[in-house]
Protein backbone atom coordinates (compact mmCIF):
# COMPACT_ATOMS: atom_id res chain seq x y z
CA UNK A 1 0.00 0.00 0.00
CA UNK A 2 2.81 2.39 0.96
CA UNK A 3 4.67 1.48 -2.20
CA UNK A 4 1.64 2.27 -4.36
CA UNK A 5 1.17 5.59 -2.60
CA UNK A 6 4.83 6.54 -3.17
CA UNK A 7 4.59 5.61 -6.84
CA UNK A 8 1.43 7.71 -7.21
CA UNK A 9 3.13 10.68 -5.53
CA UNK A 10 6.14 10.34 -7.84
CA UNK A 11 3.86 10.21 -10.88
CA UNK A 12 1.96 13.28 -9.68
CA UNK A 13 5.17 15.23 -9.16
CA UNK A 14 6.40 14.18 -12.61
CA UNK A 15 3.17 15.31 -14.25
CA UNK A 16 3.31 18.65 -12.43
CA UNK A 17 6.81 19.24 -13.77
CA UNK A 18 5.72 18.61 -17.36
CA UNK A 19 5.46 21.24 -20.09
CA UNK A 20 2.03 22.30 -21.29
CA UNK A 21 1.16 21.90 -24.94
CA UNK A 22 -0.02 25.54 -24.98
CA UNK A 23 3.49 26.84 -24.27
CA UNK A 24 4.90 24.54 -26.96
CA UNK A 25 2.31 25.79 -29.45
CA UNK A 26 3.17 29.44 -28.70
CA UNK A 27 6.87 28.75 -29.26
CA UNK A 28 6.19 26.91 -32.54
CA UNK A 29 3.97 29.77 -33.78
CA UNK A 30 6.66 32.32 -32.96
CA UNK A 31 9.34 30.33 -34.81
CA UNK A 32 7.12 29.86 -37.87
CA UNK A 33 6.33 33.58 -38.00
CA UNK A 34 10.03 34.40 -37.70
CA UNK A 35 10.86 31.99 -40.54
CA UNK A 36 8.17 33.57 -42.77
CA UNK A 37 9.58 37.04 -42.14
CA UNK A 38 13.09 35.82 -42.94
CA UNK A 39 12.01 34.09 -46.16
CA UNK A 40 10.69 37.38 -47.60
CA UNK A 41 14.01 39.14 -47.09
CA UNK A 42 16.24 36.25 -48.29
CA UNK A 43 16.99 35.38 -51.90
CA UNK A 44 15.03 32.45 -53.42
CA UNK A 45 16.92 29.15 -53.73
CA UNK A 46 16.81 26.68 -56.59
CA UNK A 47 16.41 23.67 -54.32
CA UNK A 48 14.11 24.00 -51.35
CA UNK A 49 15.63 22.58 -48.18
CA UNK A 50 13.47 21.30 -45.34
CA UNK A 51 14.63 22.99 -42.15
CA UNK A 52 14.69 21.13 -38.84
CA UNK A 53 13.52 22.16 -35.37
CA UNK A 54 15.85 21.44 -32.48
CA UNK A 55 15.08 20.82 -28.82
CA UNK A 56 17.91 21.86 -26.48
CA UNK A 57 18.12 19.99 -23.17
CA UNK A 58 20.17 21.39 -20.27
CA UNK A 59 20.93 19.17 -17.29
CA UNK A 60 21.89 20.12 -13.75
CA UNK A 61 24.57 17.43 -13.44
CA UNK A 62 26.81 15.70 -15.98
CA UNK A 63 25.86 12.02 -16.51
CA UNK A 64 28.21 9.75 -14.60
CA UNK A 65 28.21 7.12 -17.36
CA UNK A 66 28.35 8.85 -20.77
CA UNK A 67 27.76 6.61 -23.77
CA UNK A 68 28.49 6.91 -27.47
CA UNK A 69 25.28 5.18 -28.56
CA UNK A 70 22.22 7.44 -28.66
CA UNK A 71 19.06 6.95 -26.63
CA UNK A 72 15.88 6.44 -28.66
CA UNK A 73 13.01 8.81 -27.87
CA UNK A 74 9.80 7.68 -29.69
CA UNK A 75 8.03 10.34 -31.79
CA UNK A 76 4.39 10.16 -32.97
CA UNK A 77 5.38 11.63 -36.36
CA UNK A 78 8.82 10.33 -37.50
CA UNK A 79 11.30 12.68 -39.14
CA UNK A 80 12.32 9.92 -41.56
CA UNK A 81 9.51 7.87 -43.08
CA UNK A 82 10.61 5.71 -46.03
CA UNK A 83 7.01 4.85 -46.90
CA UNK A 84 6.18 8.48 -47.76
CA UNK A 85 9.55 10.22 -48.23
CA UNK A 86 12.49 9.03 -50.36
CA UNK A 87 14.82 8.31 -47.42
CA UNK A 88 18.13 6.50 -47.84
CA UNK A 89 19.02 4.06 -45.03
CA UNK A 90 22.32 2.14 -44.78
CA UNK A 91 23.03 -1.03 -42.79
CA UNK A 92 26.56 -2.14 -41.75
CA UNK A 93 26.76 -5.88 -41.08
CA UNK A 94 29.37 -8.07 -39.42
CA UNK A 95 30.78 -10.41 -42.06
CA UNK A 96 33.42 -12.03 -39.85
CA UNK A 97 33.52 -15.81 -39.56
CA UNK A 98 32.19 -15.74 -35.98
CA UNK A 99 28.98 -13.92 -36.95
CA UNK A 100 27.88 -16.41 -39.61
CA UNK A 101 26.18 -13.66 -41.64
CA UNK A 102 26.89 -12.81 -45.28
CA UNK A 103 25.84 -9.90 -47.46
CA UNK A 104 23.72 -12.13 -49.71
CA UNK A 105 21.78 -13.53 -46.75
CA UNK A 106 21.18 -10.06 -45.36
CA UNK A 107 20.01 -8.73 -48.75
CA UNK A 108 17.59 -11.65 -49.21
CA UNK A 109 16.07 -11.08 -45.74
CA UNK A 110 15.68 -7.33 -46.43
CA UNK A 111 13.89 -7.96 -49.75
CA UNK A 112 11.66 -10.73 -48.42
CA UNK A 113 10.46 -8.72 -45.39
CA UNK A 114 10.29 -5.40 -47.30
CA UNK A 115 12.68 -3.66 -44.89
CA UNK A 116 13.43 -0.06 -46.01
CA UNK A 117 17.23 -0.49 -46.30
CA UNK A 118 18.74 0.86 -49.52
CA UNK A 119 22.39 -0.20 -48.96
CA UNK A 120 24.19 -3.00 -47.13
CA UNK A 121 27.92 -2.53 -46.38
CA UNK A 122 30.19 -5.23 -45.01
CA UNK A 123 32.64 -4.53 -42.19
CA UNK A 124 35.55 -5.76 -44.32
CA UNK A 125 34.62 -3.34 -47.11
CA UNK A 126 34.33 -0.48 -44.61
CA UNK A 127 37.92 -1.19 -43.53
CA UNK A 128 39.36 -1.28 -47.05
CA UNK A 129 37.29 1.04 -49.31
CA UNK A 130 36.62 3.86 -46.83
CA UNK A 131 40.03 4.57 -45.36
CA UNK A 132 40.45 8.02 -46.93
CA UNK A 133 38.85 11.05 -45.34
CA UNK A 134 37.07 12.03 -48.57
CA UNK A 135 35.52 8.58 -48.89
CA UNK A 136 34.24 8.74 -45.29
CA UNK A 137 32.75 12.20 -45.90
CA UNK A 138 30.95 11.05 -49.06
CA UNK A 139 29.58 8.02 -47.23
CA UNK A 140 28.28 10.24 -44.43
CA UNK A 141 26.52 12.60 -46.86
CA UNK A 142 25.09 9.85 -49.06
CA UNK A 143 22.57 8.45 -46.53
CA UNK A 144 20.03 9.92 -44.15
CA UNK A 145 20.53 7.36 -41.38
CA UNK A 146 22.88 4.48 -40.55
CA UNK A 147 22.25 1.20 -38.74
CA UNK A 148 24.88 -1.31 -37.62
CA UNK A 149 25.14 -4.69 -35.97
CA UNK A 150 25.69 -4.05 -32.26
CA UNK A 151 28.57 -6.57 -32.22
CA UNK A 152 30.76 -4.20 -34.26
CA UNK A 153 29.89 -0.93 -32.46
CA UNK A 154 33.24 -0.68 -30.59
CA UNK A 155 35.08 -0.78 -33.96
CA UNK A 156 33.02 1.90 -35.72
CA UNK A 157 34.37 5.16 -34.17
CA UNK A 158 37.85 4.43 -35.53
CA UNK A 159 36.57 3.28 -38.94
CA UNK A 160 34.01 6.04 -39.57
CA UNK A 161 35.95 9.07 -38.37
CA UNK A 162 34.98 12.47 -36.95
CA UNK A 163 32.52 13.44 -39.69
CA UNK A 164 29.86 11.02 -38.46
CA UNK A 165 30.11 12.40 -34.91
CA UNK A 166 29.95 16.03 -36.04
CA UNK A 167 26.79 15.49 -38.09
CA UNK A 168 25.20 13.22 -35.47
CA UNK A 169 25.00 10.28 -37.88
CA UNK A 170 26.42 7.63 -35.59
CA UNK A 171 24.92 4.24 -36.56
CA UNK A 172 21.99 3.08 -34.45
CA UNK A 173 22.67 -0.39 -32.98
CA UNK A 174 20.55 -3.30 -34.21
CA UNK A 175 20.62 -6.87 -32.88
CA UNK A 176 20.83 -8.93 -36.08
CA UNK A 177 20.79 -12.22 -34.14
CA UNK A 178 17.03 -11.81 -33.74
CA UNK A 179 14.61 -12.11 -36.63
CA UNK A 180 12.70 -8.86 -35.96
CA UNK A 181 14.93 -6.68 -38.15
CA UNK A 182 12.04 -4.67 -39.54
CA UNK A 183 10.68 -3.82 -36.08
CA UNK A 184 14.08 -2.69 -34.79
CA UNK A 185 14.82 -0.55 -37.85
CA UNK A 186 11.35 1.02 -37.75
CA UNK A 187 11.85 1.88 -34.08
CA UNK A 188 15.20 3.45 -34.98
CA UNK A 189 14.04 5.87 -37.69
CA UNK A 190 10.75 6.65 -35.88
CA UNK A 191 12.61 7.99 -32.83
CA UNK A 192 14.55 11.10 -31.93
CA UNK A 193 18.15 10.39 -30.96
CA UNK A 194 19.40 11.74 -27.62
CA UNK A 195 23.18 11.81 -27.15
CA UNK A 196 24.20 12.08 -23.48
CA UNK A 197 27.95 12.60 -23.49
CA UNK A 198 30.39 14.43 -21.18
CA UNK A 199 28.45 17.72 -21.06
CA UNK A 200 25.23 19.08 -19.61
CA UNK A 201 23.72 20.28 -22.91
CA UNK A 202 22.26 18.06 -25.65
CA UNK A 203 20.44 18.82 -28.92
CA UNK A 204 17.64 16.64 -30.32
CA UNK A 205 15.94 16.90 -33.73
CA UNK A 206 12.20 16.93 -33.11
CA UNK A 207 10.49 18.30 -36.22
CA UNK A 208 10.59 19.69 -39.75
CA UNK A 209 9.03 22.81 -41.25
CA UNK A 210 7.28 20.67 -43.87
CA UNK A 211 5.16 19.10 -41.11
CA UNK A 212 1.85 20.49 -39.91
CA UNK A 213 1.86 22.72 -36.88
CA UNK A 214 0.00 20.14 -34.80
CA UNK A 215 2.47 17.39 -35.74
CA UNK A 216 5.39 19.57 -34.65
CA UNK A 217 3.70 20.32 -31.31
CA UNK A 218 2.98 16.63 -30.75
CA UNK A 219 6.59 15.70 -31.50
CA UNK A 220 8.00 18.37 -29.17
CA UNK A 221 5.76 17.40 -26.23
CA UNK A 222 6.48 13.69 -26.77
CA UNK A 223 10.23 14.36 -26.93
CA UNK A 224 10.15 16.40 -23.71
CA UNK A 225 8.37 13.69 -21.72
CA UNK A 226 10.47 10.92 -23.31
CA UNK A 227 13.74 12.69 -22.47
CA UNK A 228 12.55 13.27 -18.90
CA UNK A 229 12.10 9.51 -18.52
CA UNK A 230 15.53 8.66 -19.96
CA UNK A 231 17.67 11.24 -18.12
CA UNK A 232 19.12 10.06 -14.76
CA UNK A 233 17.02 11.40 -11.83
CA UNK A 234 14.38 12.36 -14.44
CA UNK A 235 12.82 15.82 -13.85
CA UNK A 236 15.07 16.40 -10.85
CA UNK A 237 18.11 16.59 -13.15
CA UNK A 238 16.59 18.74 -15.93
CA UNK A 239 17.43 22.43 -15.82
CA UNK A 240 15.69 23.72 -18.95
CA UNK A 241 14.15 22.97 -22.35
CA UNK A 242 14.52 25.36 -25.32
CA UNK A 243 13.16 25.16 -28.87
CA UNK A 244 14.87 26.75 -31.88
CA UNK A 245 15.53 26.69 -35.59
CA UNK A 246 19.03 26.59 -37.01
CA UNK A 247 19.49 30.39 -37.16
CA UNK A 248 16.85 31.58 -34.69
CA UNK A 249 16.91 32.37 -31.01
CA UNK A 250 16.23 29.59 -28.50
CA UNK A 251 12.75 30.03 -27.01
CA UNK A 252 12.34 28.72 -23.44
CA UNK A 253 9.77 26.00 -22.82
CA UNK A 254 10.72 24.93 -19.29
CA UNK A 255 12.98 26.37 -16.61
CA UNK A 256 13.64 24.67 -13.28
CA UNK A 257 13.31 26.76 -10.13
CA UNK A 258 16.74 27.22 -8.47
CA UNK A 259 17.20 25.08 -5.36
CA UNK A 260 17.61 27.68 -2.59
CA UNK A 261 18.13 25.98 0.76
CA UNK A 262 16.43 27.70 3.71
CA UNK A 263 18.71 29.04 6.44
CA UNK A 264 17.61 29.56 10.08
CA UNK A 265 19.24 32.75 11.33
CA UNK A 266 20.35 32.97 14.98
CA UNK A 267 20.46 36.11 17.16
CA UNK A 268 24.06 36.69 16.14
CA UNK A 269 22.99 36.69 12.52
CA UNK A 270 20.11 39.13 13.30
CA UNK A 271 21.80 42.01 15.17
CA UNK A 272 19.82 44.81 16.81
CA UNK A 273 19.55 48.39 15.56
CA UNK A 274 22.10 49.69 18.09
CA UNK A 275 24.72 47.19 16.95
CA UNK A 276 24.06 48.07 13.33
CA UNK A 277 24.40 51.81 14.06
CA UNK A 278 27.73 51.24 15.87
CA UNK A 279 29.02 49.18 12.96
CA UNK A 280 27.94 51.90 10.54
CA UNK A 281 29.75 54.59 12.56
CA UNK A 282 32.92 52.48 12.65
CA UNK A 283 32.74 51.95 8.90
CA UNK A 284 32.27 55.71 8.31
CA UNK A 285 35.25 56.56 10.53
CA UNK A 286 37.48 54.04 8.78
CA UNK A 287 36.29 55.37 5.42
CA UNK A 288 37.23 58.95 6.41
CA UNK A 289 40.67 57.78 7.60
CA UNK A 290 41.25 56.08 4.28
CA UNK A 291 40.27 59.27 2.45
CA UNK A 292 42.73 61.35 4.51
CA UNK A 293 45.45 58.80 3.91
CA UNK A 294 44.79 58.93 0.18
CA UNK A 295 44.92 62.74 0.21
CA UNK A 296 48.23 62.77 2.08
CA UNK A 297 49.61 60.30 -0.39
CA UNK A 298 48.68 62.61 -3.23
CA UNK A 299 50.59 65.68 -1.89
CA UNK A 300 53.86 66.81 -3.47
CA UNK A 301 56.64 67.09 -0.88
CA UNK A 302 59.54 69.54 -1.05
CA UNK A 303 62.65 68.21 -2.71
CA UNK A 304 66.06 69.06 -1.28
CA UNK A 305 69.03 68.88 -3.57
CA UNK A 306 72.47 67.66 -2.65
CA UNK A 307 73.97 71.17 -2.51
CA UNK A 308 71.20 72.47 -0.27
CA UNK A 309 71.59 69.51 2.02
CA UNK A 310 75.33 70.06 2.27
CA UNK A 311 74.88 73.77 3.07
CA UNK A 312 72.25 72.98 5.64
CA UNK A 313 74.50 70.44 7.33
CA UNK A 314 77.45 72.88 7.41
CA UNK A 315 75.33 75.66 8.88
CA UNK A 316 73.92 73.25 11.43
CA UNK A 317 77.42 72.20 12.50
CA UNK A 318 78.50 75.85 12.84
CA UNK A 319 75.45 76.61 14.94
CA UNK A 320 76.27 73.72 17.24
CA UNK A 321 79.85 74.97 17.70
CA UNK A 322 78.64 78.48 18.46
CA UNK A 323 76.19 77.19 21.01
CA UNK A 324 78.96 75.20 22.69
CA UNK A 325 81.27 78.25 22.96
CA UNK A 326 78.41 80.37 24.35
CA UNK A 327 77.73 77.81 27.01
CA UNK A 328 81.41 77.66 28.01
CA UNK A 329 81.62 81.49 28.30
CA UNK A 330 78.48 81.63 30.36
CA UNK A 331 79.90 79.06 32.75
CA UNK A 332 83.17 81.02 33.12
CA UNK A 333 81.30 84.26 33.78
CA UNK A 334 79.20 82.62 36.44
CA UNK A 335 82.27 81.26 38.28
CA UNK A 336 83.99 84.66 38.10
CA UNK A 337 80.92 86.38 39.55
CA UNK A 338 80.83 83.88 42.38
CA UNK A 339 84.49 84.57 43.21
CA UNK A 340 83.92 88.31 43.16
CA UNK A 341 80.96 88.09 45.47
CA UNK A 342 82.95 85.94 47.86
CA UNK A 343 85.83 88.47 47.93
CA UNK A 344 83.40 91.30 48.53
CA UNK A 345 81.92 89.46 51.50
CA UNK A 346 85.38 88.85 53.03
CA UNK A 347 86.46 92.49 52.68
CA UNK A 348 83.23 93.69 54.31
CA UNK A 349 83.78 91.34 57.25
CA UNK A 350 87.35 92.62 57.75
CA UNK A 351 86.20 96.23 57.78
CA UNK A 352 83.57 95.48 60.42
CA UNK A 353 86.14 93.79 62.62
CA UNK A 354 88.51 96.75 62.38
CA UNK A 355 85.81 99.24 63.42
CA UNK A 356 84.90 97.13 66.43
CA UNK A 357 88.53 96.80 67.60
CA UNK A 358 88.99 100.57 67.25
CA UNK A 359 86.07 101.22 69.52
Amino acid sequence: MVKNMSEAAAAASASSCGVRSETVEKAVNALLKWRDSQSHSQKPQLLEQDELLYLIVSLKKIPQKPRVNPHKVPLPHPLIDPSTDPAELCLVIDDRSKSGLTKDAASKKIKSENIPISKVIKLSKLKTDYRAFEAKRKLCDSYDMFFADKRILPLLPRLLGKQFFKKKKIPVPVDLKHNNWKEQIHKGYASALLFLSTGTCSVVKVGKLSMDKKEIVDNVTAAIHGIAEIVPSKWGNIRSFHLKLLDSLALPLYQAVPDLRLKILAEADNPSKEVLEEKQEEEDASHQKKKKHKKSKGRIHEVQYMDENSNDTDSGAKRKDENKTDNVLNKKNKTALKKLSANDINTSDRKKKKTLSAQ
